[in-house]
């Protein structure tokens, strides 16, 4: 058990702090929720019909989308597009898809790589852009979640406000729509853009995302 923790142990980090995070949005956003309910004159609701809410669930899929579209947009983005001196760039002779040789597929593949690696078929060609196919399809589900549940909160509260509802193309369109998303948006290539900038001079020591300490300024994506 102790050898599963430790070669396990970023992702079980950071899936018990999503955990803790979802949970404690979930009572805070109840207690919210709640909150207006009660001056609006109406009912306060439990914790449980609360989380299968779209009042909540819209809050957590506009942050879901914006995370995974700032994943895929890194992914494809750095395929091409280089930064000299960073950390988050491959070196500036490395741009593009690289060879065969360098990505380690079909006679190249080791005897342990991925079947699909070795193929040399549609499979081969699936699994070398499975980790950009996976992750723009989770944006555009998320996305579609946020659209459909933020419509749903929204024509809410027309109705408690006495005005008329909207049809959810209709709520495409819609400001509301749009500033939710956007918003969600900016601070994430804000956060890529900074750390793409910020490798290039600043360092933590024993972390892969950063340069080794002594490395030179101008030298990218030396830490592997």
């Amino acid at each position: 058990m102790r050898r599963f923790i430790r070669e396990n142990s970023l992702s079980i980090f950071f899936l018990g702090l999503l955990l803790a995070a979802f949970l404690g949005q979930s009572f805070a956003g109840q207690h919210e929720y709640n909150a207006e309910q009660v001056e609006h004159g109406a009912g306060a609701i439990s914790w449980g019909r609360y989380v299968v809410s779209s009042e909540f669930w819209s809050a957590v899929m506009e942050n879901w989308q914006s995370e995974f579209l700032q994943f895929s947009l890194f992914i494809a983005a750095t395929i091409w597009l280089l930064q000299k001196g960073s950390n988050e760039s491959k070196p500036l002779e490395d741009s593009g898809l690289e060879s065969d040789q360098q990505q380690r597929v079909g006679g190249y593949a080791p005897q342990n790589a991925p079947r699909w690696a070795k193929t040399r078929d549609w499979r081969t060609t699936i699994y070398s852009h499975s980790l950009l196919i996976v992750m723009t399809t989770i944006f555009f589900l998320t996305w579609a979640a946020q659209s459909i549940t933020n419509w749903n909160v929204f024509n809410e509260d027309q109705r408690l406000h006495g005005e008329p509802t909207i049809g959810w193309t209709t709520y495409l369109r819609d400001p509301d729509f749009w500033e939710k998303t956007l918003q969600n948006w900016q601070s994430e290539f804000l956060a890529v853009g900074t750390m793409a900038v910020f490798t290039i001079y600043l360092r933590q020591r024993g972390s892969p995302e950063s340069e080794p300490v002594g490395a030179p300024h101008s030298e990218t994506g030396s830490s592997g």
